[in-house]
């Protein structure tokens, strides 16, 4: 799903995967308007009537078909039951959709029609149990989305977009179910609640004033048409956007084309030529997977100009898949959207139950970094024109030269080659690494599952336990590798949401990643960045295995969009830890660990190209925020970014990490719009968290990782996220830890 797709996607800086699409706890924001209420006005002929239950007759073909429709079955097998992947065809998804809005028209009219006075019990208890079946059809239909999106599925996706905000729109504006919850939260009873129900009252009371509760008909008749029209520009954006990650791929004819290349990205080269077709030769994907090793060691400049074009002009070729109208048009209906809801720009709307409160914040925060980036930045120009100058008489750095030359600076400053540490970084003792960090910090066990269906053989599936004592904790997927069909990126999911309000359900989460999958039998070698990545990515996930709530709508990782990254930012901290190293860094060959030597370069090292970093993702942000601060002004994508990056004094040198018209993460959805600035405010949590972790013991100190666990990972939504991370914390995270992490001047503005 689009603005509701359970993604959380990978850190933006010092990774080689591309972000695109939304997250989960956007979930959050989809989840709330889909946990809601049956329509306001008539019915169409594919709904059932509110009121008007079904008169029996004797089963009909279309009948039995929904009652053979997997979609619609009651999850089975162990752990409470897992997706029924194995059985699921893209023709089962329109059915079952339908199906399951109008059993949720059905539940959520039995709490409009109770005419006992609303109370938490009969209306925001009962609203939290309604929909399940829908949560589970639209769960499995985002994954497809995401990681088996072909050409049928992509039909039914374009024609259920729209279809589904709509449904959307009916729920957020049943003006009955608003009242009684309105009613709930003005109620001097709420008080009597524990502090989880008021929250949960408080989330569900602001999701609906946000969508529009509280404006007139005919402004809700606008919100509705604009969030249609919306829906289907996400999905044309997002599926434009995979159409040229397939369709621009690089093919190298001969050995020439590879000069500089290292092994293993020969090897992945070779082995996705031989999968499309082309044995014999090399082929390298529109990805950032295959993008930016490329760009690191090729020494044919030629290539690497035409592989970065490749990569920067996805969504902006001027053909059938340009993406620049869409966005134009995103961006006017989405201010118009916010006038109508009450608030100066979507910039505004969107931050308002964020941490950040307002945009004005988030800017501050953004424009304290810029200026110390930039400088680095053209610190880091300087040393690699004084490289390129060696070697050639009249180049003059370029975007695609950028990496190539970083890393030659690397060697000559630091003596660390990329290559020197890719042979210890296999991706599998890598992840016998996460279940080792996660065993120390939160006392969890991974126990490999057998006979748990998955919807492609790459999957594997893993058990979570409680170490001390074996309790059942969730399920963990781990889906590793590129393929067709399959969005580039990395990112968790939640198939599965941990809730104890009728029983106890456990969590099912994934990780899904874009590693480019070499020969059969050989081990898949990855880089420092893709590690750390990794790392990132199974942060989210442990924030939503480690969830222990009673509601699912503030459960695990649905929390604020700029408190949702702190977590798995963080854990990217434990992958050079000397014990993760020690054990899991071992070389491919001998299986010895990676010499102390290598490490201490690595660390010596930690900061290098962090002005790329920094200014590479904080671009993306400044035009991101700033595109939605522009109001309802008519705006070229194109020419605005070109002219706001000039005013910022954005280097030549460097590419904002996403350019607009491929900028997934704000553009196929709400998710991001206005909040790529996210991962920055994070940062300085996790800068500041982690300074709290070396104040005491170390890395693995029991007692502050125990603070963690019980004010930040297990509390999902239930509080205030500023709350939570000063009771772990004991004071707020201010802007000094972030610049020591990024080795900038602390105190340079």
């Amino acid at each position: 799903m689009k603005d509701s797709s359970p993604r959380l996607t990978d850190s933006p800086e010092h990774t080689q995967f591309d972000l695109v699409k939304i997250t989960q706890s956007l979930r959050l924001a989809l989840w709330l308007s889909f946990l809601a209420c049956a329509p306001a006005g008539t019915p169409s002929a594919a709904q059932t009537p509110l009121g008007s239950p079904p008169t029996a007759s004797a089963p009909t073909r279309k009948d039995t078909a929904m009652i053979n429709n997997p979609l619609l079955q009651k999850w089975t097998g162990p752990f409470g039951g897992t997706p029924p992947f194995d059985v699921i065809r893209v023709e089962h998804f329109k059915p079952a959709l339908g199906e399951a809005m109008d059993a949720y028209r059905r539940e959520v009219d039995a709490i409009v029609k109770n005419h006992d006075e609303p109370t938490f019990e009969n209306t925001i208890a009962a609203y939290e149990d309604a929909g399940r079946t829908f949560g589970d059809v639209s769960t499995l239909f985002d994954i497809w989305s995401s990681s088996v999106n072909d050409k049928s599925f992509q039909a039914v996706e374009r024609e259920m977009a729209p279809v589904l905000s709509n449904f959307s729109d009916e729920l957020k504006q049943n003006e009955a179910l608003f009242k009684r919850i309105e009613t709930v939260y003005h109620s001097p009873e709420k008080a009597k609640l524990t502090e989880e129900q008021q929250r949960v009252c408080w989330l569900h009371y602001t999701s609906f004033v946000r969508a529009g509760a509280k404006v007139d008909h005919a402004d809700k008749a606008r919100v509705k048409k604009i969030n249609e029209r919306l829906a289907s520009l996400y999905t044309e954006f997002s599926q434009n956007l995979l159409g040229d990650e397939e369709n621009y791929a690089t093919v190298l004819e001969s050995e020439a084309d590879l000069a500089g290349l290292p092994d293993s990205t020969r090897a992945g080269a070779a082995a996705t030529a031989e999968s499309k077709g082309h044995k014999g030769k090399w082929m390298l994907t529109n990805t950032r997977s295959s993008m930016e090793p490329f760009l690191t060691f090729s020494s044919r400049r030629d290539l690497r100009e035409k592989v970065w074009k490749n990569y920067v002009s996805r969504g902006d070729n001027g053909d059938g898949r340009d993406n620049n109208k869409r966005v134009a048009e995103i961006l006017k209906l989405r201010a118009e959207r916010a006038k109508l809801l009450g608030f100066a720009t979507h910039a505004h709307w969107r931050l308002e139950d964020a941490m950040a409160k307002t945009p004005e914040r988030a800017m501050k925060l953004m424009e304290a970094v810029w200026p110390a980036a930039i400088l680095r930045v053209h610190e880091e120009v300087k040393d690699m024109q004084a490289v390129a100058n060696k070697e050639h008489e009249k180049i003059k750095i370029a975007p695609w030269d950028y990496r190539y030359y970083a890393e030659k600076v690397r060697k000559a400053k630091y003596d660390l080659d990329q290559n020197e540490i890719k042979p210890y970084l296999q991706l599998d003792k890598l992840r016998e690494g996460l279940f080792f960090v996660a065993g120390e910090l939160f006392g969890f066990e991974f126990v490999k599952a057998t006979g748990i269906p998955v919807f492609h053989p790459d999957m594997s599936v893993f058990e979570v336990k409680d170490k001390a004592t074996g309790r059942h904790i969730g399920l963990w997927f781990f889906d590793p590798y590129a393929r067709d069909g399959k969005h580039s990126g990395a990112w968790m999911n939640a198939y599965r949401d941990q809730e104890r309000f009728k029983g106890d359900v456990t969590t099912i989460v994934s990780n899904n990643a874009n590693f480019v999958k070499g020969k059969p039998g050989e081990p898949i070698l990855i880089s420092w960045d893709d590690a750390r990545t990794l790392f990132h990515e199974f942060g989210h996930a442990l924030h939503g295995l480690s969830s222990n709530v009673n509601y699912r709508s503030v459960s695990g990782t649905s929390v604020a969009r700029d408190y949702v990254e702190f977590p798995s930012q963080l854990l990217e901290h434990w992958l050079d830890t000397k014990e993760v190293l020690s054990r899991f860094a071992l070389h491919y060959q001998t299986g010895k660990p990676i010499p102390e030597a290598i490490v201490a370069k690595i660390r010596k090292a930690a900061t290098f190209n962090e002005g790329f970093a920094t200014v590479e993702y904080l671009s993306a942000a400044l035009i991101d925020m700033k595109l939605h601060l522009a109001g309802d002004q008519s705006i070229d994508p194109a020419a605005f970014e070109r002219t706001t990056l000039k005013a910022l004094g954005m280097p030549d040198e460097i590419v904002m990490r996403h350019r607009t018209a491929q900028f997934g993460h704000v553009f196929s959805g709400d998710g991001y719009a206005a909040g790529y600035y996210s991962y920055l405010w994070a940062d300085t949590l996790t800068a500041d968290a982690f300074e709290a972790f070396m104040e005491g013991k170390g890395p693995y100190d029991r007692s502050v990782a125990e603070r963690l666990r019980r004010h930040v990972f297990s509390v999902g939504n239930t509080i205030d996220p500023a709350d939570g991370y000063r009771a772990f914390r004991g004071k707020d995270a201010g802007l000094e830890p972030l610049m020591r992490k990024r080795g900038f001047p602390v105190g340079h503005r």
